[in-house]
């Protein structure tokens, strides 16, 4: 079977796997790079097998490059070998016995390629990912950036509708992802379909992907843009994911009631509903007394539990109402002589919250208390 790169992906389904249900509806135009966010749990590997033909839908259908692939209803279902996709797993799945170039033949050969094309194919690939020097080589002697790079190709080689890359660089170290990441942007550029790409880096997702859509438990919780979402994110999962602070609460103008304890003021804002308010740790000022002179219109005073070292930042983590994360210099936690169980007034301008409507479709946000990203 072939696929048509410029029909895109088109998914209304749900999928079973034991007691779980993934429910979903998106569609992913031909040359978007969509990454695809959850904890742990939340759908994310059901969703990339469903798409690869390892798993069928119980409900719905799925439509690649222009032709059915899956239909509960019709009973349609085009197995993963003959499906248009190219997939790259977390750990590579090279054919260990296999050269190289061997490896990259496959998936032409896989869509019906006679040796000579397969083979030449392969050779163009691995030309376009530089790859040449490698091609006799076996996967065991391959360092983990050239592994990544193989699978890439192997990919690709098959001419694939659809690119389905599952956490891609989780298993490289820190110097080498930068590289690889740098090198995957490009060649998901040069990409004509439609490409999912899983991970639980929120810097990667915001480097490689020109849309973000978020699961948490089976179902879609946000979906839009990197910066829509880092902006106002939906729920706790996704403001810690993107390093916010989130509150629900209840607006009546410009006064916010948290659910969770405490208040804010916010600047131009005649909204009145439930509400999610986000703010950046940087933009919560910590001293050891009230502020004054300031323009501050929300203060309040809290006790620090927990502070991490991140690059050249502290993290504080804040108790009160509302608790909160700030960020402050390292020299600041010398001057003010922070360490857990300091007392400290927290001060955040208007103007710097970020107020807008709850949807209410979404899970619940559990406000209030957030905690740090995983860094």
């Amino acid at each position: 079977m072939t696929g048509d790169v410029t029909a895109g992906l088109e998914l209304d389904a749900t999928v079973r796997r034991g007691s779980f249900n993934l429910k979903v509806a998106f569609a992913v135009p031909p040359g978007q790079v969509l990454a695809v966010l959850g904890p742990n749990g939340a759908g994310k590997t059901t969703l990339l097998r469903a798409l690869a033909g390892l798993t069928p839908v119980a409900e719905g259908r799925v439509t690649l490059g222009g032709q059915v692939v899956d239909d509960a209803t019709a009973g349609t279902f085009v197995e993963a070998a003959r499906r248009p996709t190219g997939y790259v797993f977390q750990d590579y799945r090279l054919f260990p016995h296999l050269s190289v170039a061997e490896n990259v033949a496959f998936a032409p050969r896989a869509r019906g390629l006679g040796k000579a094309a397969a083979r030449s194919a392969a050779r163009s690939w691995l030309d376009r990912l530089g790859l040449d020097e490698l091609a006799g080589r076996k996967p065991a002697e391959l360092s983990g950036g050239q592994a990544q790079r193989v699978a890439l190709a192997r990919a690709l080689a098959g001419e694939p509708a659809l690119l389905l890359l599952d956490e891609p660089l989780a298993a490289l170290d820190a110097q080498t992802r930068l590289d690889v990441q740098s090198e995957l942007r490009q060649h998901l550029a040069d990409f004509a379909g439609p490409c999912l790409l899983v991970t639980h880096d929120p810097l990667e997702a915001l480097v490689l992907a020109d849309r973000l859509l978020v699961l948490e438990g089976g179902q879609i919780v946000q979906d839009g843009t990197p910066g829509q979402v880092a902006r106002r994110p939906a729920t706790e999962y996704v403001a810690k994911l993107v390093g916010l602070n989130l509150y629900a609460g209840h607006a009546d103008g410009p006064a916010v009631t948290l659910n969770a304890g405490g208040s804010f003021t916010v600047s131009g804002h005649g909204q009145h509903g439930d509400v999610l308010v986000a703010i950046r740790p940087s933009a919560v000022v910590v001293g050891s007394e009230p502020p004054r002179g300031t323009s501050a219109r929300n203060v309040w005073p809290a006790m620090v539990t927990g502070l991490t070292m991140l690059a050249d930042r502290v993290r504080l983590d804040l108790h009160g109402e509302p608790s909160a994360l700030a960020d402050v210099t390292p020299a600041a936690v010398t001057e003010l002589s922070l360490r857990p169980g300091s007392r400290v007034w927290l001060s955040v301008k208007a103007t710097d919250l970020e107020v807008y409507a709850r949807d209410h479709s979404e899970p619940a946000v559990q406000a209030g208390d957030p905690h740090d990203l995983d860094q």
